[in-house]
């Protein structure tokens, strides 16, 4: 018979080969859960059973479409025996497989094919570098022990890895995809990961979501999660994803766009083991950091690195155990609240700038110059300009006017002995020029004083024969503020008094000196 399978094809195989000529679906499972589990334990006998050649022949080689049909492969629930190799294949049919247990890799590298969809299979290894495929790419559910390897693949629209299980290959690698092009979204939400997730110079079209991902990685020291120099074109998310929906659905395995979860509701948070690295990546819509655990040992941080995001929401319930790195990245708006920040010196700051702050949580602004405190080593000025500036641009005069404080007062440790006295002394009488009112309450508290002493100590007239009328308090104002003549010149104190009027002196013009100072400072800061 022309249409029949060849020769030597096992009943199942020919079954296989009738339902790719009409585009249907072959499905092999027992109907017992744990007889189809393809990570299982359950028989998968000879009646389930499609050597990796007859799929490779019918996606190569394969009949024509019976009449008024579209050939594709639908198998669901098989035992694949045999190595599948299509590497560098032209792949032209639609490809969907469900519950199939495949004995050895699947190698697709440099192959191009339309969309395959592989849900949850058990595949020991996918080899797929320079893949490249003009629709979806589906491995949702799929258990791969020794990784994926997706290096310099193109994905015409979609990725879809949501719930999957991956081991590593023997370089502790899970996912390796250097390279990587997905015109639209990357979803990998609620995956499990033994290695390293790596995207390295990848390019997104869409949204990365991570949303209620579990990354180990068990090698010491190592990243769990690496993003470096990828370009997001929306979105990436490392928060939690709500227990419910396609979770446990027998059919969906994607949430997409769909609405946030309700308050209150059971949520698997972004857990991560190991170092995630997302130095100098891009992410075009935003960078969304909450609902996520990062447990982090010795020598390994959040790196954020040199990021460029128009919102950086970094909301965590629990600060990371090791360091946050923020050098050198730029930020649109800071979304962020006082716990998510660890302490003990373990964030860094140098050269991070961002447009405005808007707290999930408040924020004082006493907490903020602490933040800022705990990320700094040797004292550096631009960390306090940038959170001044940024107070600034909210309204929030009088807060920028207290980072420009401490930054005085951080600024003081770091000066020579004679310089520290002297930004003492600023500090103590007029608090840089940014408490004016110390200033005042010092001439007040001097002129009392001088007051009184002058009322009890009266001078003689400097001249016999002109006496001018006497008042203490004038005479005290004059003393402290030299400038201005208020017609009590005339009066010789004795030695004691001299001192006294001398005190005044020196005092006025410190307090007025340290007063321009800070008033200048102001002027050319506001």
């Amino acid at each position: 018979m022309a249409d029949g399978a060849p020769d030597g094809w096992t009943d199942t195989e020919q079954r296989l080969w009738d339902a790719f000529r009409h585009g249907e679906v072959l499905d092999l499972r027992a109907g017992k859960a744990e007889d189809d589990d393809p990570a299982g334990s359950g028989d998968w006998g000879a009646e389930r059973t499609v050597r990796a050649e007859v799929l490779a022949r019918l996606l190569l080689s394969g009949p024509a479409p019976a009449p008024g049909r579209v050939a594709a492969l639908k198998l669901n629930g098989a035992y694949v025996a045999g190595p599948l190799s299509l590497a560098g294949a032209s792949l032209t049919h639609y490809i969907e497989l469900h519950g199939c247990r495949f004995d050895t890799r699947v190698l697709l590298s440099e192959a191009r094919a339309g969309t395959i969809r592989l849900i949850g299979c058990l595949i020991p290894r996918l080899d797929a570098s320079r893949l490249a495929a003009d629709g979806d790419v589906h491995l949702a559910r799929c258990v791969v022990p020794q990784g994926i390897r997706l290096t310099d693949a193109r994905i015409g629209t979609d990725l879809l890895l949501n719930q999957a299980v991956l081991g590593a290959d023997p370089h502790h690698r899970a996912l390796s995809a250097d390279g990587l092009t997905v015109h639209q979204d990357l979803e990998a939400e609620r995956i499990e990961v033994h290695g390293e997730f790596g995207i390295r110079t990848g390019r997104i079209g869409g949204r990365l979501s991570l949303r209620g991902a579990q990354l180990r990685m068990p090698v010491p020291g190592r990243n769990c999660l690496n993003l470096a120099r990828t370009t997001v074109g929306n979105t990436l998310y490392l928060t939690g994803s709500a227990d419910n929906r396609w979770t446990t659905s027998p059919s969906e395995y994607a949430y997409g766009y769909g609405p946030p979860h309700e308050p209150g509701a059971a949520v698997t948070p972004f857990r991560a083991w190991g170092g995630v690295r997302l130095v100098d990546a891009r992410f075009e819509q935003a960078c969304l950091i909450h609902e996520a655990e990062f447990h982090l040992s010795e020598g390994q941080e959040l790196s954020l690195r040199r990021i460029r995001t128009p919102e950086l929401r970094f909301a965590c319930k629990k600060a990371p155990d090791g360091t946050v790195s923020l050098s050198r990245a730029q930020v649109g708006n800071l979304v962020d609240a006082p716990r998510s920040w660890p302490g003990a010196g373990l964030v860094r700051l140098t050269g991070f700038t961002y447009e405005s702050l808007r707290p999930a949580e408040p924020f004082g602004v006493a907490e903020r110059i602490a933040w800022l405190e705990n990320s700094l080593g040797e004292y550096q000025p631009e960390p306090y300009e940038q959170l001044a500036s940024a107070l600034r641009r909210d309204g929030r005069d009088e807060d920028a006017r207290e980072v420009l404080y401490a930054k005085q007062r951080r600024r003081r440790a770091a000066l020579p002995v004679h310089a520290r006295l002297w930004g003492l002394l600023q500090d103590v009488t007029v608090g840089y020029g940014y408490r004016p009112g110390r200033a005042a309450l010092w001439l007040l508290l001097a002129w009392l004083l001088g007051t009184a002493y002058f009322a009890e100590h009266p001078p003689q007239p400097l001249k016999a024969d002109e006496v001018p009328t006497w008042d203490a308090a004038l005479y005290t104002l004059g003393r402290l503020l030299p400038v201005v003549d208020l017609g009590q010149g005339g009066w010789n104190p004795d030695r004691q008094g001299q001192w006294v009027a001398a005190g005044l002196v020196l005092t006025g013009w410190i307090l007025a000196t340290t007063a321009v100072t800070g008033a200048t400072r102001l002027l050319q800061r506001g």
